[in-house]
């Protein structure tokens, strides 16, 4: 008796991918690590593009608003935008200043080291100045994180709110 063929659940997950209709519409960029904050930054493509410099100042970045009012961003995907750049730049600040700080702190207590310090003795040293770093760090980590999450979940929250109220305007075209 035969049985029957099934597909493999590759090609399965294939053919259901090649029936999804909807198009990506946003491509954000990842550029490479920045040298000493070890972070990617991400380029997203749905921030409007920056206009050209004029004599005249304005009080408000004209940057932030969408330079095609046709587009009718509402005002939770405007503040999901800004907050979602400063996340970013938030945790950017953070990593560069706390690592250009560990890579100074470590080149100290290298250079503290006797010429004659064989490698055994930078091992300790290194080990020693990790744990003390450990500690003097962590309340500033923590705090970090804190305040990371708490923005994250902001974020999150918007970003729903952003969803929802779409919802209307996708059913309508």
């Amino acid at each position: 008796m035969l049985s029957p063929i099934r597909p493999s659940s590759r090609c399965l997950r294939h053919s259901i991918r090649l029936v999804h209709a909807s198009v990506p519409t946003q491509r954000h960029l990842v550029g490479p690590p920045d040298p000493i904050s070890h972070l990617r930054p991400v380029i997203y493509d749905d921030v409007p593009a920056p206009t050209p410099p004029t004599i005249l100042y304005h009080p408000y970045s004209l940057r932030e608003f969408d330079p095609e009012p046709a587009r009718n961003v509402n005002a939770y995907e405007m503040q999901w935008k800004l907050q979602r750049q400063q996340i970013d730049d938030m945790s950017q600040n953070f990593w560069l200043d706390s690592n250009a700080r560990f890579e100074a702190a470590k080149e100290a207590v290298l250079a503290s080291l006797p010429a004659s310090a064989t490698p055994f003795d930078k091992e300790n040293a290194l080990s020693e100045f990790y744990k003390q770093w450990l500690l003097q760090e962590s309340e500033r980590v923590d705090e970090y994180a804190r305040l990371w999450r708490a923005r994250n979940w902001a974020n999150i929250v918007l970003a729903a709110r952003v969803e929802y109220s779409n919802v209307g305007v996708y059913t309508l075209h």
